[in-house]
């Protein structure tokens, strides 16, 4: 195991990745760049690297001898809450939906740009340590700090949601997604105002992971994935979040 500096404060980022050139190149970007970065080059060890590091961000190789990064993501989502990011060499949409699928919150197709992978990590790390007040395109991201709709209650200071009094548990990225369509409820945001909003980039017209996104949070906030009465899907445009009634 291979261990990075210990920056105090510093973000922290886990590489999973048996490619050692490939993970060595990217720890010294990213620790040349601020970064706390541990790398582990077996997915076997993921989990306990996970429960001992903390990272922020886990940057999880698909392709890894023994069980694969899609099997490790699953495992991890169940008890990491955190930012999984898939790196992959697979350009696939299937194979990339079903990482999604299995609780990734982004992916990166191989060869990493390490300026790209930069600017995603930042935008992955933006909502944690704070947003801004309104992002490009006008894209409102904080107006309050609490929101109340109907049983369903979102604290952006706490990062924390309930329904009906208990607890709901959402990935980071997914509370970043829901935090910024109630902050803009009524509105019609477009997927290009979505992921200009929480990641930085231009959305290229093809990238599902938002849509899978809002899939996995529906249920959670009890929202009816077939007939949804919060978040409405507006055909080719995005994501509606419908104003409380009450």
């Amino acid at each position: 195991m291979v261990t990075g500096s210990d920056v105090d404060g510093a973000p922290r980022v886990l590489i999973v990745e048996d490619d050692e050139r490939l993970a060595q190149l990217i720890k010294d970007y990213l620790s040349n760049n601020g970064y706390q970065v541990q790398v582990e080059h077996h997915g076997g060890l993921a989990l306990q690297a996970v429960s001992s590091m903390q990272p922020d961000i886990v940057m999880l190789d698909v392709m890894l001898p023994g069980e694969d990064g899609l099997v490790i993501c699953q495992k991890l989502r169940a008890r990491y809450q955190g930012y999984i990011m898939m790196l992959t060499a697979r350009t696939d949409d299937i194979d990339q939906v079903l990482g999604l699928e299995m609780g990734a919150d982004d992916y990166l197709c191989k060869p990493v740009q390490p300026r790209l992978l930069l600017a995603r990590i930042k935008a992955a790390l933006r909502g944690k340590y704070g947003g801004h007040g309104t992002g490009n395109n006008g894209v409102n991201q904080l107006h309050q700090q609490r929101y109340h709709i109907g049983e369903l209650v979102v604290d952006n200071a706490s990062r924390e949601v309930q329904l009906a009094d208990q607890q709901v548990e959402l990935t980071s990225a997914e509370f970043d997604l829901l935090w910024l369509l109630i902050s803009n409820a009524g509105r019609v945001l477009t997927r290009e105002e979505i992921f200009n909003a929480l990641r930085g980039i231009a959305y290229d017209g093809q990238d599902r992971s938002i849509d899978v996104r809002v899939s996995r949070i529906r249920p959670k906030i009890g929202d009816d994935p077939d007939h949804p009465r919060l978040i409405k899907t507006v055909r080719s445009r995005g994501y509606l979040f419908v104003r409380d009634r009450s």
